[in-house]
């Protein structure tokens, strides 16, 4: 095809694309146009991929399989939208001329795109893939700091005057690379290799690299997660932070290192990114059908008499293996086999060990990657809103053993290393387990019993201490359960669904009832109120600081028993569920103290009827009732 007719097609293709803007984006460019934000350095243009796919089947197909070359199309074209509104802007035109150019996104939300050829998992990304428009979803594990980078510059032949642009190569570090002789397409070739750079035409952009890692939740048992290195320019720098779920769109190319005589060059595949989408917000959020929300009510009307018998049927299903600990079960808390269960309950979930599952341990720290500084999430950042297990919780890291105050009460962790300063979020629950340094010594305090500190004690709502203490009728009951549950695997489990949730089930349930936001009723703030002012009379906390956190922690388990039992309400019943998880934790004494041992309680037969005695006690103690005569 001769130069002309190319030319002449690339023009069609340009004022097509124009019009497509026009027509469809134009109120989004005019928005553009008239921000006057000076904090808004650059101007990104996000598009759907599906509209531009009914527009123009044929472009489309090639911006998906050669979009290094067909998306600077959009760019242009976006361009001369821009500049056709300038000129319908009139006396305003001069305030926004010198606005930077616009970027076209794509966005492939709903389109074919989203299918797994074009949207595979990071560690199915395969050399067919290469150069192609493809979408990545994952966790951000690591951000790099921003950086300017030369976009491109013009050169000069010093024979022929013939000038030219040269950009540097992404993949090979930002390494510019001169034309071994003049490019001039004279019909007698200058021939020359000598160049000089043409003053003032160095044009840059903002760089950022970061690293993605596919999510573990999505994985089988025994596979790895892969990551991959993305690269961020222009607006699409630092908008996103270690921790934060995210789906890119890009295209995909190689690192390659520097040329080294008789050493093999390595190809590490990394994404240049076009659209960046966080996914924050939806990260806790699992697909519930209705039907499935119907059958949640409806469990609900059957127990409608006997409300805490339909909560204990549920709270059956959890972690099924081990028999009995109804208090571990109702609070959440246990040792490995129930940290496992809760990290399979929920949508999002770390689990680890005190050391740290990666060299940032728990929190998050700063690593060297190719002799650049770089944020390293930690447990806790990969956690953010959802559930972070920490077994072995009292070997953390020193430096995790500093952080992880802020971490768990602030739920952030404030980071200034070799440079990067910034705040991080940990808005996530934390689960963990820990084992005495000896034998556990019960007239001592947990911290002495353990290298956990008082003040890391405080900071969580209920710490249970499990004593396995010799109990002959126990140890039989224990050992019949685990029978029963080996020769249940061994049946058919169609039936077993009839005798407790099974974990989709569970899983559905838990993060349903996330939604509900209870609130106080006056009965329940009479109940909390008065059991906070009876520890304060008691004198178990010195500090009114540890009172007030006590105060907090029962108010969030009152919030939660509520979410379990299907209400918006945080009802007197629920107020006095926490109480009783309260008073089996070691973190305030029992002044009610009809509880028990923890490791021993078992699911009542009647609990609806148990819980009136409980009620009354409870009251009583309180003052809320006067003793009957």
């Amino acid at each position: 095809m001769s130069e002309e007719k190319k030319k002449k097609e690339e023009d069609a293709q340009l004022i097509a694309l124009a019009g497509f803007l026009h027509e469809t984006y134009s109120d989004s460019i005019h928005s553009i146009l008239l921000d006057d934000d000076p904090s808004k350095l650059h101007l990104p243009l996000v598009i759907e991929f599906a509209k531009l796919m009914d527009f123009d089947p044929e472009f489309a197909g090639k911006l998906y399989s050669c979009p290094g070359e067909y998306l600077p199309f959009l760019d242009k074209a976006a361009k001369r939208v821009k500049d056709a509104m300038l000129e319908e802007l009139g006396d305003l035109k001069d305030a926004v001329r010198k606005k930077k150019p616009v970027r076209v996104r794509i966005d492939v939300s709903g389109s074919p795109l989203e299918f797994p050829e074009a949207s595979p998992s990071i560690g199915k990304v395969r050399a067919n893939h290469m150069r192609k428009l493809i979408t990545l979803k994952g966790t951000v594990i690591r951000s790099g700091g921003v950086k300017m980078i030369e976009y491109e510059r013009d050169y000069m032949c010093r024979k022929c005057q013939h000038s030219f642009t040269v950009r540097p190569e992404l993949e090979a570090g930002n390494r510019i690379n001169l034309p071994a002789l003049c490019p001039s397409k004279s019909s007698r070739g200058c021939g020359s290799a000598s160049f000089q750079s043409v003053e003032g035409s160095t044009i840059c952009r903002d760089y950022q690299e970061i690293k993605i890692q596919e999510n573990v939740q999505l994985l089988g048992v025994g596979s790895i997660p892969r990551s991959m290195p993305v690269i961020l320019m222009d607006d699409l720098v630092d908008s996103i932070k270690p921790g934060d779920d995210v789906i890119i769109t890009g295209i995909l190319s190689a690192k390659w290192s520097h040329d080294i005589k008789d050493v093999r060059c390595n190809l590490d595949p990394m994404l240049l990114a076009n659209y960046v989408r966080r996914t924050n917000e939806l990260k806790s959020d699992i697909d519930i059908p209705v039907e499935t929300e119907e059958e949640f009510k409806h469990f609900w009307e059957e127990y409608r008499l006997t409300p805490l018998k339909g909560r204990n049927f549920i709270l059956e299903g959890i972690c099924p293996q081990i028999f009995g600990l109804f208090t571990v079960k109702l609070a959440g808390t246990g040792k490995s086999q129930f940290l496992k269960f809760a990290a399979k309950l929920s949508n999002r979930s770390v689990i680890t060990t005190g050391l740290g599952s990666t060299s940032a341990g728990l929190t998050v720290t700063a690593v060297k990657d190719g002799g650049e500084w770089m944020l390293e999430a930690g447990a806790l950042v990969l956690a953010d809103g959802g559930l972070c297990c920490i077994d072995e919780f009292d070997s953390m890291r020193e430096h995790d053993r500093t952080t992880i105050h802020e971490a768990m009460e602030q739920q952030t962790i404030s980071i200034a290393k070799a440079g990067l300063v910034t705040t991080l979020s940990t808005r996530t629950t934390v689960f963990g387990a820990t084992n005495p340094k000896g034998k556990y010594d019960p007239d001592q305090s947990l911290s002495v019993n353990t290298t956990l500190s008082g003040p890391l004690l405080s900071r969580f709502d209920i710490v249970l201490v499990l004593l396995d203490t010799q109990n002959t009728a126990w140890d039989k009951i224990v050992s019949a359960h685990i029978l029963k549950e080996n020769f249940d695997e061994k049946k058919d489990k169609a039936n077993a669904s009839d005798a407790k949730w099974m974990l989709p089930k569970l899983r559905r349930y838990i993060n349903y009832v996330k939604r509900f936001k209870p609130v106080l009723t006056k009965e329940a703030e009479r109940v909390i109120s008065s059991y906070y002012q009876l520890q304060r009379k008691s004198g178990t906390h010195n500090a009114a600081r540890t009172t007030v956190r006590m105060l907090e922690s029962l108010i969030r388990l009152a919030q939660a028993h509520a979410r379990l039992m299907f209400s918006n309400e945080v009802k007197q019943l629920d107020a006095i569920a926490a109480i009783l998880c309260i008073e089996s934790s070691t973190t305030t004494s029992p002044i009610v103290d009809i509880v028990g041992d923890a490791l021993h309680s078992n699911f009542t037969d009647n609990p609806d009827k148990e819980y009136k005695t409980q009620e009354k006690e409870i009251l009583k103690k309180l003052g809320l009732i006067e003793d009957s005569p």
